[in-house]
């Protein structure tokens, strides 16, 4: 996750945890990961590229005594905070519970919602139980975006579940994955987040997970050009001196194409992006280290999108012991980006990117230490003499 708009000089209250940087909020420093737990399968929409392959059906799912359990197991590792993903969250009907539990002990609790659920009633509970902020997922303005969800309405129903939660007091962000549909409509997406005064945009990388496996990835340069749109934006922003966050998530190649510019244009700021980049380390301080997911069935696995073996399963033990123990695959995982093949190898900004998303490489039928097929930086810039230093 690349905070484009804290690299840009408007620094974020995260920046302590991502980069290093900043003040830490009071008390101990987190030593477990952040936690993405599908808390169910099932949900009210079809996207097309949904990485669960959720459907509106009932899906086998970890019951309110196991889900307690676990959230008590993962506030006893120091984790920094919790998000509740799924499917559609808020169809399990214990969410606001189980929220409330993660709360009880601790926890910063973040959701990733469809928007569609949220009316005023449940913006107010969200917000009284102290939910540190909610990402409503958009695809496109209108008739766009109930394509791509496979339901009519659900851009009505998802901006009013934003509103609904911005009159709550809760912060709110918008969710773009990068498609050729979304990508038509980013700029009437950024408008609207400014219009509608919403807190942040993130704009997600296509993995092919789930039902995403029929997406094929954007071709390099057309990444890059959208990236580079998603940093234009940003820029204005901040040099209109809005409060909007802008991140892009899922392709380390994000950070150095952001280093890049700014060594045209203003280099001291380019070097400390470098050194924050360099500091977080991209994939190797990523899925198996500061990040677990675990999902309805209580699987253990590196992040949301992996589709290799699991790591374990918290109804056999806890996400603690799992975490801890060397295996095999966790060792690969964690040292896969020392030993990265391919252009990777010798490429100048594997500091800041660690090789890139794992969980994509093996989506793309690629070993482990191969590079990244949706890494979108040219041959020509992965050599020469980081002139931001």
């Amino acid at each position: 996750m690349l905070n484009v708009t804290s690299l840009l000089g408007s620094p974020s209250t995260s920046d302590w945890l991502r980069y290093g940087t900043g003040p830490a909020p009071p008390g101990p420093r987190p030593t477990g990961p952040v936690v993405v737990w599908n808390c169910t399968r099932t949900c009210n929409l079809a996207c097309q590229h949904c990485y669960s392959d959720s459907h509106p059906v009932k899906y086998d799912q970890l019951d309110g005594d196991e889900a307690r359990a676990m959230i008590a197991d993962i506030a006893g590792m120091g984790s920094p905070a919790m998000l509740f993903s799924g499917g559609e969250p808020l169809i399990r009907r214990d969410l606001l519970a189980l929220i409330a539990e993660a709360r009880s002990h601790g926890l910063n609790v973040t959701l990733s919602s469809n928007g569609t659920l949220i009316n005023d009633a449940v913006a107010r509970d969200l917000a009284g139980l102290g939910v540190r902020y909610v990402g409503v997922s958009l695809d496109g303005i209108g008739e766009v975006h109930d394509h791509f969800r496979g339901r009519r309405g659900a851009f009505t129903k998802a901006l009013a579940g934003i509103r609904a939660l911005k009159g709550a007091g809760v912060r709110v962000g918008v969710r773009i994955t990068l498609s050729p549909s979304s990508i038509a409509a980013l700029d009437d997406l950024f408008d609207l987040v400014a219009a509608e005064g919403i807190d942040r945009v993130c704009c997600y990388h296509m993995v092919p997970a789930g039902r995403g496996h029929a997406h094929a990835l954007l071709p390099a340069a057309e990444s890059r050009r959208a990236v580079e749109r998603v940093f234009d934006r940003a820029e204005a922003w901040v040099a209109e001196g809005r409060p909007i966050e802008v991140l892009t998530v899922d392709n380390y190649a994000d950070g150095p194409a952001l280093v890049m510019r700014l060594a045209q244009t203003d280099p001291e700021r380019a070097r400390r992006a470098a050194r924050s980049l360099e500091w977080n380390g991209g994939q190797r301080g990523a899925g198996g280290r500061r990040l677990a997911a675990i999902d309805w069935e209580g699987t253990v696995r590196p992040d949301q999108f992996w589709g290799g073996a699991p790591l374990g399963s918290v109804r056999q033990e806890p996400l603690s012991v799992i975490w801890e123990r060397a295996t095999p695959l966790l060792d690969a995982l964690r040292g896969r980006s020392d030993s990265l093949d391919g252009r990777c190898a010798t490429c100048r900004f594997r500091g800041m990117c660690g090789g890139g998303l794992t969980s994509r490489v093996l989506a793309c039928g690629l070993p482990m230490h191969a590079p990244d097929p949706g890494c979108h930086l040219a041959d020509t810039e992965l050599t020469g003499d980081a002139t931001w230093n």
